[in-house]
């Protein structure tokens, strides 16, 4: 079971429309996956067309996290309802959602514990339903983020070419070769992926090559350029896969190319050694 953190420490960004992108692909793909909703503000799963119900979000199954059951407490994406019979493998699609919400602010934190740290890997642990778990984090380095990085194989971070967003992104991998160190030796770092962006802006353009030259082959392809359409497609909580038009699947195309990328971890590893790179 892969599991990845989409994380960044600068909001706005497009860090869960990133999230939503490589869902719908694994959705596409047939891979069964969880979206683990972990920022409180819950866009994901409102995104993702959760009804919740009875069910539990994921900060109360994370305060138990010894007890609860993640898997049993997951709701199905709304999507599935548009995906075509059969499509998905002879057991059907799997895309399932531990939703978020305000309770799970109480571990949005700086001070967690190691014991605390633990409690998504605790509950991501007692499953084997998924090939695919995807942590849409919160936009910042406290408790929820590195529960998130704990419980995770690869961290993806998202940046935006734009000044604030690319000095976030240096951060945020120095903050993850501490974090490595110290809780998480075997965590590595599945690359930068540049979105939002505008090539028709040379503030954009400068941008996405300083992006290049400070972070190499950790610069994810493809780069994913803003979308006019995006926002009424997560208002309308459609899978970008099976949103009409020429501009959808362009960007279905390179969500991807990118879950193709962050599933072959073995290509991945040996690219970033061979650049130097000792994050693989």
């Amino acid at each position: 079971m892969q599991v990845v953190s989409i994380s960044s420490l600068k909001g706005g960004v497009g860090k869960t429309s990133v999230t939503m992108g490589l869902a719908s692909a694994a959705l596409a793909a047939g891979l069964p996956t969880l979206v683990v909703d972990l920022d409180p503000h819950a866009d994901a799963s409102t995104g993702l067309g959760v009804r919740p119900g009875g069910g539990t979000d994921v900060g109360r199954l994370l305060k138990n996290a010894r007890r609860a059951d993640i898997q049993a407490s997951a709701v199905p994406s709304g999507w599935l309802s548009r995906v075509p019979a059969g499509s998905a493998g002879p057991r059907g699609p799997v895309l399932d959602v531990a939703f978020g919400g305000a309770y799970a602010g109480i571990y949005d934190r700086p001070d967690l514990g190691p014991r605390d740290l633990r409690r998504l890997r605790t509950l991501l642990g007692k499953t084997s339903r998924y090939a695919l778990v995807l942590i849409d984090c919160p936009p910042s380095l406290n408790g929820l983020t590195r529960m998130a990085w704990t419980a995770s194989n690869k961290v993806l971070l998202v940046a935006e070419p734009s000044l604030f967003s690319v000095a976030g992104t240096e951060r945020a991998l120095r903050a993850l070769q501490l974090f490595r160190r110290e809780f998480a030796p075997d965590l590595s770092t599945a690359g930068v992926v540049a979105n939002r962006y505008r090539p028709a802006s040379a503030e954009q353009r400068f941008r996405l090559e300083e992006m290049r030259s400070m972070f190499g082959d950790r610069l994810l392809s493809p780069v994913v350029p803003e979308q006019a359409d995006w926002q009424q497609i997560q208002g309308a909580a459609y899978a970008v896969h099976h949103w009409p038009g020429d501009a959808a699947r362009q960007a279905a195309g390179h969500f991807d190319e990118l879950l193709r990328g962050l599933t072959d971890s073995g290509g991945r590893r040996n690219r970033l050694a061979r650049a130097g790179h000792p994050t693989a």
